[in-house]
């Protein structure tokens, strides 16, 4: 699947790549302050004052978030396309058998496949194969892809593309004889069988040619930067689109067309190879009008491409991250490479996801566009042909979903594979009104005080946190807005969901100066988005970030994230907006406006502004500890700090893929850290764990804490170590007797 801080699903990230930085609202601040406009810190749930904190809930007109995109000749959207069905595990293909339009497969990572009947309507799955048992599922390995053989009405043949146990990558030929209402698990024939070195980079997707031949695209081994320098090294299967004919041979025999099929094995070439010099392609198809191939190939911490691969192309990882020289960081030849068709940055995306060439009838003015997206930023994109004889990449939509893979019809429509929330939407055309985009400059948001952006508006409403995350060490202030005439949800898992058109944000301070103020807004049309304001040296104003940038704050790094960035924590899973939540909200507050302290949950029910009454009082709703209270316990000081730092990413169904859950309310023995290897980077620690009780120098997950760069955790946004943060989470894994957390 795509990467975990970018290096999600399929990505390019190891164990614990937690891509945690909060974005415009989040979980984030070093702690709260005063200030001028802030409340004290105050205490987890000791119970509400004699009163309100508030007299009532204050009038919001001008801080709203409309809609992103605006009315044009094209305009895209995404709707849930099987909205009865119950959702799906950990999604990442979607399939119909050729010739059949009555059926959709759906491919669950830990090695399942589910079928159901194409109608809107559909409320009811299938199993089509188990196979869970010889699948080694987690992070980036599983059950990655599926085809049917083109013959499949008359042979029953399926390939499935799974890792296997020892992490070794394989395609497996299986038999359904019953017309593909099943398949049969004893069938399976090895087709190829491939070592990984390391843990990530699988690769995996499955896809037949027009010339009847099976392709199989296959990461460079894993890890980061390709240390084995597989991308460039033909002598290896890895880092590469192989081509098989499955039907001229047992398994398979070499088609005549591939550059090294003349080659008696890998040591002069692997003859199995098509194109190489990929770092991950996730996800190819096949143009069915033209025949074209087109791969997504994930990017290391920059840059994302899309390929148009032809047989014998080299497009050159490591030499080259999309277009940009990596190994070495400058000055790389460039000869015999072949540049990208596309690429963005991290400001736009941190994880690309490949899609399919357009040839629906429902959106005309797709057609022939290459489609792809983001599994981070759920952004999706066509290249479109810009009338010069060359391609335009347009945004489509911002879906806010965690872009697993795409399937598409026999129609040439496409559909959109939801990884965190297991639903499948589709494109639609649409035109959703006009368009409002956030202004700027902060001061004309309409969220603070034109005369004083410092400031907030009046229909803002300040809030604190329990358990602050980590932010370089800034001080930062909160509020939340929701528009007149709607109210907030609390949803199943105690998260507080707030309505269309809400904003969240902070002011974050280093020191006296204040370095950033980061919007958060939830617009009608694409749902949750993340911005950073930059504060003018003077404190003048504040003006809207659209790349992410390092600058110096007094002798300071400082990160000012992008959009994509925020997107990449700001999971739906989550909650989206992360700190509202009840476990993080329960707590006293001091209202400046009233000069009351008063528990926070009580003073939202007071004023109305939850759709309905809050269940429960302060004495029995959860509360995060706060790691850097003088006392805390040391379990529950970790655990809070582990919550708010990584569980929005490592969490059930969360955006790593893996198999850990870092919430604070899961026990240590069930959160898969204790005693479990790292899958990928290991941090340097030989035969490290990821929490080794009794043995902190043994413990991976500490040592990314204790570290900034590639493998450090937090991976985004964040580049100072959080030493109270290190030396609670030592302290607490030295004390460990055993995973039972004693």
């Amino acid at each position: 699947m795509p990467h975990s801080p970018r290096r999600w699903l399929g990505l390019a990230v190891g164990a614990l790549a937690l891509a945690l930085a909060a974005c415009g609202g989040g979980g984030g601040g070093g702690g709260d302050t005063a200030g001028p406009v802030g409340g004290p810190v105050g205490g987890p749930g000791p119970g509400p004052g004699p009163q309100a904190g508030l007299d009532s809930r204050p009038s919001n007109t001008t801080c709203i978030a409309g809609n992103v995109q605006g009315s044009g000749p094209l305009s895209v959207g995404v709707e849930e396309a099987f909205p009865d069905l119950p959702s799906f595990s950990q999604p990442v293909a979607m399939r119909q058998a050729p010739g059949r339009t009555d059926r959709w497969y759906v491919v669950e990572q830990e090695g399942r496949i589910q079928r159901f009947d194409n109608r809107p309507d559909a409320d009811s799955v299938d199993e089509f194969v188990d196979i869970r048992g010889r699948v080694q599922s987690g992070g980036e390995r599983g059950l990655l892809g599926m085809e049917f053989h083109p013959d499949f009405a008359n042979n029953g043949d399926v390939f499935l593309s799974y890792t296997g146990s020892g992490t070794v990558s394989r395609i497996g030929r299986f038999q359904s004889d019953d017309g593909g209402l099943t398949l049969d698990a004893g069938s399976e024939v090895n087709v190829i069988s491939v070592d990984q070195p390391f843990g990530n980079h699988n690769g995996g997707d499955l896809a037949f040619g027009p010339d009847g031949n099976l392709y199989y695209a296959l990461g460079d081994g894993g890890s980061g930067g390709d240390p084995e320098n597989n991308g460039q090294d033909t002598t290896t299967l890895l880092g590469a689109i192989l081509r098989l004919d499955v039907d001229g041979g047992t398994p398979y025999a070499i088609p005549p067309g591939n550059p090294f099929s003349g080659s008696g094995s890998c040591a002069t070439g692997c003859p199995e190879i098509y194109a190489w010099g990929f770092r991950n392609p996730w996800r190819m198809s096949f143009d069915t009008a033209t025949g074209d191939l087109w791969a997504a190939d994930v990017g290391q911490n920059a840059w994302e491409e899309v390929d148009l691969v032809v047989v014998g192309g080299n497009y050159g990882w490591r030499i080259r991250e999309g277009a940009h020289c990596f190994n070495p960081s400058s000055g790389c030849s460039t000869a015999g490479l072949i540049d990208p068709v596309a690429e963005y940055d991290h400001s736009e995306g941190v994880s690309v996801t490949g899609g399919y060439v357009y040839r629906g009838s429902a959106i005309p003015g797709l057609v022939g566009a290459y489609v792809f997206g983001d599994f981070a930023s759920g952004r999706i994109w066509g290249l479109l042909d810009d009338g010069q004889g060359g391609l335009e990449r347009r945004l489509l939509v911002d879906t806010g979903l965690a872009i697993a893979s795409f399937g598409q019809g026999a129609d040439g429509e496409i559909y959109v594979i939801d990884y965190g929330g297991g639903t499948i939407s589709k494109l639609v055309n649409t035109s959703p009104g006009a368009a409002d985009p956030l202004p700027d400059q902060l001061s004309a948001t309409g969220c603070v005080l034109s005369s004083n952006p410092l400031l907030p508006a009046s229909g803002m409403i300040p809030y604190g946190v329990n358990a602050p995350a980590w932010d370089d060490g800034a001080a930062v202030e909160r509020w939340f807005a929701l528009p007149d005439g709607t109210t907030a949800t609390q949803a199943s898992d105690g998260h507080i969901d707030l309505p269309p058109g809400s904003m969240v944000m902070q002011l974050m301070r280093l020191g006296s100066r204040a370095v950033e103020t980061r919007l958060f807004a939830n617009h009608p049309d694409v749902g949750w988005r993340g911005y950073s304001y930059e504060w003018a040296a003077d404190g003048s104003d504040a003006t809207r970030m659209d790349s992410s940038r390092v600058e110096d704050i007094d002798g300071q790094p400082w990160t000012y994230p992008s959009s994509g960035e925020c997107a990449a924590c700001h999971q739906a899973v989550a909650g989206s907006t992360l700190a509202l939540s009840v476990k993080q909200l329960n707590r006293d507050f001091t209202y400046p406006s009233t000069g009351r302290t008063a528990d926070q949950l009580e003073t939202y029910d007071a004023i109305g502004l939850f759709s309905s009454p809050l269940p429960g009082d302060p004495g029995t709703r959860p509360a995060l500890a706060n790691p850097y209270a003088a006392g805390v316990d040391p379990n529950d000081g970790s655990r809070a700090w582990l919550d708010v730092n990584c569980a929005h990413c490592h969490r059930p169904a969360g955006p790593t893929g893996r198999t850990v859950d870092l919430r604070s309310e899961t026990p240590l023995e069930d959160t898969g850290t204790c005693d479990v290897p790292p899958v990928g980077t290991d941090a340097g620690i030989a035969g490290g764990v990821l929490i080794a009780p009794g043995e902190p120098d043994r413990s991976v997950l500490l040592a990314r804490v204790a570290t900034r760069g590639p493998e450090a955790m937090p991976s985004l946004v964040t580049l100072a170590v959080d030493d109270a943060g290190t030396a609670l989470l030592d302290g607490w894994i030295d004390a460990l007797n055993g995973c039972d957390g004693s």
